[in-house]
């Protein structure tokens, strides 16, 4: 990915993030539906989609100001 579309990238993810955080409730509803489920979405880039940054929240590697937690 170059840096143009890097920066792109992380600025969609803390928008998106943001967003989802004002949802809290259905994002928690989300969590307990979605143990098993899939993820889908229409961008052909399979590592930089709104399904990627879902999947960050719903497991709770991102804050609510979209930067990514630690996995210690």
């Amino acid at each position: 990915m170059r840096s143009d579309s890097s920066v792109k990238w992380r600025e969609f993810s803390r928008r998106y993030t943001i967003e989802l955080a004002r949802c809290e409730a259905d994002i928690a509803m989300l969590r307990e539906r979605a143990q098993a489920g899939t993820l889908t979405y229409a961008a052909r880039d399979t590592a930089h989609n709104n399904a990627v940054v879902l999947k960050h929240v719903l497991e709770g590697t991102t804050s609510k100001d979209g930067s990514r937690q630690s996995q210690a």
